[in-house]
């Protein structure tokens, strides 16, 4: 590395500035005033009082990323002014002295075209001789400017922390990230954090063992099915440990992932699940003339089960289950039963009718969704992508409204009510009729004859 004549500089990769730049002094005694250096540095130990031992991690040298170590530390001075912390670094040839250093003790410093100025606490430069700003950041001046090159390219002069001293930091910082730890001495946020760059080889195993989360589980951008029943998501759900009006305990749920389309059906136990998957998969492909080649589930009994299995693998269904304990890998029925019970449990609340309503509530917010929720793929309505024609949903009723029907099953006699009073539970899904209520039977009839009181038209 050359040396010109009149001073002599460590080429850092940047500009340092120089002190005295017109006089001639021993190698030994120059000190350089580099506003590009985080620390004071010096390769003379002899140079330093109260010195001690102290290992500061590794220092870049330009490109070269591990130029040198810092083994010890102290003071300098001239009998005028001291400068503490100054790094000791065997492997440095020159004296460097850190601008930000310096004025962390209060100085002020002013550079002109023949030399460097320490100025004493206190001094401010009126603001009409201020041409330009150059903020700090990590311990040195950067001017952006549009024509200047990006701040990226500069090579910073900051020691790097050993892997103990940032495992130390990492620990007494409750095990912050170390992105953030590096962040505060980039920006200059805190006090008493050694100005060094932080770094880690293996993860922290504390870390793994109380931040470990479960992987992401990203939706498809694409979706790559093409035709309705190509693929059926189900799953089976249990409410409430309340059974229904019907006494059933459990609810199927089968969508298919096309046209989301759903269908539910109420168990009394899981046992019948095989039996009523059998027999849906059979009316299906029949009505829509496409055939079942993936179910989607799972990994319980009520699925993964000789019946089941056997029916499959005779229709040359391919089966597709869960990860133990990772419902998000059959996100669509899990999602739509999250839908369903929502809506079910609001209607409940609306009307006001107890919990053995849960099954009438969700087969009616089933109904109902497959005719107005949106698909977005499509712009269409479930309803509309499986039977190919718009909804009509003008004799939707709220549901648990107060209600009667036309009792046409009993021999009426002359004067006495021909109207039976309950209240509106649903829609059948074999007939053009609504599900009714009885208050005085208790019991559910379904008839096409119904009627509301005019002063409950507009509920």
């Amino acid at each position: 590395m050359g040396e010109p004549e009149e001073t002599k500089w460590f080429d850092l990769g940047i500009l340092p500035l120089v002190v005295a730049a017109g006089q001639q002094e021993s190698k030994d005694n120059l000190w350089i005033v580099d506003s590009g250096c985080s620390r004071h540095m010096t390769g003379n130990k002899t140079h330093l009082h109260k010195y001690e031992p102290f290992f500061g991690g590794s220092v870049a040298f330009g490109s070269d990323l591990v130029g040198g170590y810092i083994t010890g530390r102290g003071t300098i001075t001239n009998g005028k002014v001291s400068f503490e912390n100054v790094h000791f670094v065997k492997e440095l040839n020159y004296n460097l002295l850190s601008v930000s250093q310096v004025c962390d003790q209060k100085h002020n410093m002013l550079f002109t075209e023949h030399e460097c100025i320490v100025l004493k606490p206190g001094f401010v430069v009126p603001n009409d001789k201020i041409l330009l700003r150059a903020p700090r950041r990590n311990n040195m001046y950067m001017l952006d400017m549009s024509t200047a090159a990006p701040l990226s390219n500069i090579s910073c002069f900051i020691s790097k922390a050993s892997l103990d001293e940032s495992s130390l930091w990492h620990r007494r910082l409750c095990h912050v990230n170390l992105k953030i730890m590096n962040k505060l001495v980039k920006n200059n946020l805190v006090t008493g954090l050694p100005t060094k760059e932080f770094r880690c080889v293996d993860k922290c195993v504390a870390c793994l063992k109380g931040k470990q989360h479960k992987s992401s589980h990203h939706a498809k951008e694409i979706n790559s099915i093409t035709t309705v029943l190509h693929l059926l998501h189900m799953d089976l759900f249990s409410p409430t440990s309340v059974k229904s009006l019907g006494r059933k305990s459990y609810c199927l749920v089968v969508t298919d992932d096309f046209s989301r389309y759903t269908w539910v059906f109420f168990l009394s136990t899981k046992d019948e699940t095989a039996e009523i998957l059998k027999s849906f998969i059979l009316r299906v492909e029949n009505e829509s003339d496409h055939r079942v080649k993936i179910i989607r589930s799972d990994q319980g009994t009520e699925f993964k089960n000789h019946v089941l299995n056997s029916f499959c693998e005779s229709k040359g269904i391919t089966r597709q289950f869960s990860a133990p304990r990772t419902p998000q890998q059959n996100g669509v029925a899990e999602r739509r039963n999250r839908t369903l019970i929502e809506a079910a449990r609001t209607m409940l609340s609306d009307a006001k009718l107890p919990i053995t309503f849960w099954a009438e509530a969700v087969n009616t917010a089933c109904y109902v969704q497959n005719r107005v929720l949106v698909v977005k793929t499509h712009g269409m309505t479930p309803y509309e992508i499986w039977h190919k024609r718009k909804p009509f949903i003008g004799f939707f009723k709220p549901f648990g409204c107060h209600c009667t029907i036309l009792n046409t099953k009993d021999h009426l006699a002359k004067f006495a009510e021909k109207s039976a009073e309950g209240y509106f539970v649903g829609y059948s899904s074999h007939a053009k009729a609504y599900r009714v209520y009885i208050k005085a039977s208790r019991i559910i009839e379904e008839s096409a004859n119904l009627s509301r009181p005019k002063v409950e038209q507009n509920d």
